[in-house]
């Protein structure tokens, strides 16, 4: 399996594409659709890495993590409060190839000795930020993916999403050294994905945009035809 970091770089569309049972108001995002079906659809489409929520608020649980993995050989992050060590392991055993890290809910020293033990376990840190200082005391930059998360956590993500935040922050993130920065949450529409690369975004990480698509084939066409033909 690639690692994630490459596997998102190397992508000629490079969209995170997400499984999420519940968005943050509790309104289910899968319907009549089985996991399966899912992953089979992201595969299908291209996706280059899968993220998968197991963070009960939004109605996840490893047993998710742990049957996406034995459906598929894409790189997968596992998107949930990870405040241990233990869990880490964790993560790996259900085969997860990367781990949310949340900057602006650990306390400095975590996220030093997490990114530190998950590398150390072939995990990538997948950190997620939301101003420019948590950007610059972040470890290992280079050997992390991190992403701007344009809503709210500590409102569990109710909010509709500050895509300007993305825009703001790009700078600092390229500054930090990393080579996968990405925009996380709120990007509902296919514009707003191009802009987003368009601007220097190495990777897009899009749930309910894509769970609530009434095609996802339709969505990313849409996608691909705004950014035009890609250089070789």
């Amino acid at each position: 399996m690639m690692a994630f970091i490459d596997a998102l770089v190397n992508a000629d569309r490079p969209v995170i594409m997400e499984l999420k049972r519940r968005d943050p108001n509790g309104v289910d995002l899968f319907g009549d659709r089985t996991i399966p079906q899912i992953v089979a659809e992201y595969e299908a489409s291209g996706a280059p890495c899968i993220s998968v929520v197991t963070g009960k608020w939004f109605g996840g649980t490893d047993s998710m993590l742990h049957e996406v993995a034995q459906l598929t050989n894409r790189p997968i992050l596992q998107k949930d409060f990870i405040t241990r060590k233990d869990q880490l392991a964790k993560a790996k055993q259900l085969g997860a190839s990367a781990v949310l890290l949340t900057a602006g809910l650990l306390p400095k020293s975590s996220i030093h000795n997490l990114v530190e033990a998950s590398l150390a376990i072939g995990l990538t840190p997948f950190v997620e930020v939301t101003e420019e200082a948590e950007i610059d005391a972040l470890p290992r930059a280079a050997d992390c993916v991190v992403a701007v998360n344009n809503k709210d956590i500590k409102n569990k993500e109710r909010d509709p999403g500050d895509l300007d935040r993305s825009i703001r922050l790009l700078p600092a993130l390229q500054r930090s050294g990393t080579r996968c920065p990405v925009s996380a949450s709120g990007i509902a529409q296919p514009g707003d994905a191009a802009k987003l690369l368009a601007e220097g975004y190495r990777g897009l990480l899009i749930g309910t945009g894509l769970l609530r698509t009434g095609s996802l084939a339709e969505w990313l066409a849409g996608l691909d035809e705004l950014r035009g033909p890609r250089v070789s």
